[in-house]
């Protein structure tokens, strides 16, 4: 049997996914469970920088009863030259799950081709499915409904925003990105949403457009990991797509905040957004765990 892995959103069924996200529900509301995992290695390979992504993994495992290894990439032979295919077959034999953190897709597509154990995507350049899942467990926890509800994405069609296009396909639910033009999501990706799944994806450059009668609105910053040179541009591209109470006042006023941190007050969200009532992002970041507790044991349970 083929081994699982979790690289992309598409990777897993529509009932898979949903019951990964009640599964995470359940756990936060009971407070106990098995330690089942006891003496399994979660490993843990960053080329990025993390704070939410690395300790909620690590809290996970060991909620479970397991234990973590964490390498940055520069205490790999990855950096020298090493094949990854050969990293992935030697670390098979290590560890029993393994998180990889990268600059490229590829590179986490071919270290699940290689690999005997599952490998988690915990971001890429072009997909980040474990915040996006977590993202939608916290909406759905703060009573939102995924099929009525208007669901907007608002700044750059990054990584983030192509998972929740991802995950807006495989379950069904409309979504619109408010981007400016330039900053769009992948073209191709949309299309295959939309081709592949029938996906009800809409894509504005008005902001205003897009929170009208918003339920929920998510963001992220405007420079991303690796877009440092682009600081300058991108900050005047995106200085009309802040999220700040002017713009919220268009939503409805029982919408919710989110953003996956870290935040860079008063460039993508204000400091009153989102330190304001309508705001869930402290929730949200703590569902990363809770979701990765999920995940953990649906992978080492299937694999």
């Amino acid at each position: 049997m083929a081994t699982k892995h979790f690289t992309r959103i598409w990777d897993l069924k529509k009932e898979e996914a949903l019951k990964l996200i009640e599964r995470a529900l359940e756990l936060k509301r009971s407070k106990t469970w098995e330690r089942k995992f006891t003496g399994k290695i979660l490993g843990l390979i960053f080329e990025k920088p993390s704070t939410r992504t690395r300790i909620s993994f690590e809290s996970a495992i060991i909620k479970w009863g397991g234990d973590s290894v964490f390498l940055s990439s520069r205490d790999l032979q990855l950096s020298r030259g090493e094949p990854i295919k050969d990293t992935a077959r030697v670390l098979s034999r290590y560890v029993d799950i393994l998180v990889l953190r990268t600059y490229k897709q590829e590179t986490i597509e071919e270290f699940a081709r290689y690999s005997s154990i599952p490998v988690i995507n915990g971001l890429s350049d072009r997909f980040h499915p474990c915040q996006v899942l977590s993202d939608i467990m916290t909406v759905m926890e703060k009573g939102k409904d995924l099929y009525r509800d208007k669901i907007v994405w608002i700044g750059d069609g990054n990584n983030v925003a192509q998972s929740w296009i991802e995950a807006a396909s495989l379950l069904g639910f409309k979504l619109t990105l408010s981007c400016p033009e330039g900053f769009e999501p992948e073209k191709e990706l949309v299309e295959t949403a939309k081709k592949k799944y029938g996906a009800q994806i809409e894509i504005v450059h008005s902001p205003e457009e897009a929170i009208k009668d918003a339920e929920v609105i998510n963001t992220d910053v405007w420079v991303s990991m690796g877009q440092e040179e682009e600081t300058q541009k991108r900050s005047l591209a995106f200085k009309n797509f802040q999220v700040n109470s002017k713009l919220l006042q268009m939503a409805s006023p029982s919408a919710i905040v989110l953003h996956c941190l870290p935040a860079h007050r008063e460039e993508e969200i204000t400091e009153e957004v989102l330190e304001g009532p309508q705001s869930v992002v402290w929730d949200q970041a703590e569902n990363k765990m809770w979701l990765h507790m999920a995940l953990i044991e649906f992978l080492l349970e299937s694999n």
